[in-house]
């Protein structure tokens, strides 16, 4: 078995042998027909919102307004569907005010030159555009989660007549999927209320995984939120590897989000074939640049690889570890077992910064091995942090052979971030 797989900016040969390797699991995204431009493809979704008046329609009558609008982090088209936003907009209501808020939830704040990037010179330049800080920004105070945590809000998006999101649909390792009421939480949260979310408990729970809504308590908290915070609108797209809009979804802020999921669900669903060594990346460049994103890929090999098997993971790793407070629990603990011992103790108004992303790295650690293969990445760091290395994919699976044998079977997940393995 021959092939090229994404390492950062290119792609690398990887060679199995025919009587080890078992499969490979692939979404349907890239093969998707894509009908009309990308502007067609989101116009034709705001001409027929589901399960909600038109955004023309709700616009009536309102002086003000709150777009909440992916950050940095994200690969949202903004340049396609925001200018069609506002257009919308404005042609039913010339005289409202309109701030777009940048949901950057827990991340760092969005720099000028990220968001002429991502609307383009004249909307930055034009538009009233406030950036969230989960830490610093004042926020609402609207009571209390299902799960008990605080739900606290940006102001400026609970002091307005409208509140509407965009964002875009993919799998998300333990929300479910990303897009529609993760606007409100993480996106515009206070650093409290994400914590909360993002504890321990809700974590370990086998609902909060990739694909899953049912159930899913850090989606149940989500949903909460979005209705406290009345989003009234969305628009979310789906895209291809190419960050291209395959298709839209606008309307109610949860029938539209669940027609998407059902969707992405249909696209990228794969069955499960559990082998003895799986072999998975995270899609290349941005996303395969530092330790802490490389979870994500971690996680569709967890869902097909046999207990005690190994994981080769192939990612760039340019930017390191990715989080200095997920790298320093990882590495400081003795074992991932007692890592996870002491994340099961920590109550939900304790959750520490990326404790989230430690416990699924340990999660997986406890039952498989991981060999991460990169030549950009500091070997010691990688050993720090209880995984092995391997500087080139065939060493990589020799090591993987020597665990296992040599009878050992393989499968192989080209893009681990873009599968759902069920």
């Amino acid at each position: 078995m021959k092939t090229k797989i994404p390492y950062h900016k290119t792609q690398i040969p990887i060679e199995v042998p025919d009587e080890n390797f078992v499969c490979s699991l692939v979404s349907n995204a890239e093969n998707f027909k894509i009908n009309g431009t990308e502007q067609e493809i989101v116009e034709r979704a705001m001409d027929n919102p589901i399960g909600s008046k038109s955004l023309e329609e709700l616009v009536q009558g309102k002086q003000r307004m709150v777009i909440i609008s992916s950050d940095h982090t994200r690969p949202v088209p903004s340049r396609v569907t925001m200018p069609i936003i506002l257009r919308r907009i404005r042609k039913a209501n010339p005289d409202i005010k309109i701030t777009i808020l940048i949901a950057t939830g827990f991340h760092r704040p969005t720099t000028e030159q990220e968001l002429i990037d991502r609307y383009g010179a004249e909307i930055v330049a034009k538009e009233n555009i406030v950036v969230h800080r989960s830490h610093d920004d004042e926020m609402a105070d609207l009571g209390t989660l299902p799960s008990g945590g605080k739900l606290l809000l940006n102001k400026v998006a609970i002091d307005t007549d409208l509140l509407i999101a965009e964002g875009f649909i993919e799998a998300h390792f333990f929300a479910g999927f990303s897009g529609g009421r993760k606007a409100v939480l993480p996106g515009i949260a206070s650093a409290t209320t994400v914590m909360a979310n993002h504890c321990s408990e809700f974590i370990a729970s086998p609902f909060a995984r990739t694909g899953v809504l049912e159930n899913n308590p850090i989606h149940r908290d989500m949903l909460y939120a979005a209705a406290q915070a009345k989003l009234a609108f969305i628009l979310n797209v789906v895209i291809n590897a190419k960050k291209e809009v395959i298709a839209a979804f606008a309307g109610d802020s949860e029938e539209a989000h669940v027609k998407g999921c059902e969707f992405v669900l249909n696209m990228s669903q794969v069955k499960r074939n559990p082998t003895d060594i799986v072999i998975t990346t995270n899609g290349g460049y941005p996303l395969d640049q530092n330790i802490y994103q490389s979870v994500k890929g971690m996680t569709a090999a967890e869902a097909n690889c046999k207990e005690g098997g190994v994981i080769i993971m192939v990612a760039g790793l340019s930017d390191g570890h990715g989080g200095e407070s997920f790298c320093k629990m990882v590495t400081e603990a003795p074992s991932p077992q007692k890592l996870l011992e002491e994340f099961s103790h920590i109550p939900h108004n304790e959750t520490r910064p990326d404790q989230w992303e430690a416990q699924i790295l340990c999660r997986i650690l406890n039952k498989y091995k991981i060999i991460m293969v990169t030549d950009m990445c500091d070997e010691q760091l990688i050993r720090g942090m209880h995984m092995e290395h391997a500087k080139t994919f065939d060493e990589a699976l020799k090591r993987a052979f020597e665990i296992k044998g040599r009878n050992a079977t393989v499968s192989l997940i080209p893009n681990g971030v873009s599968v759902i393995v069920r």
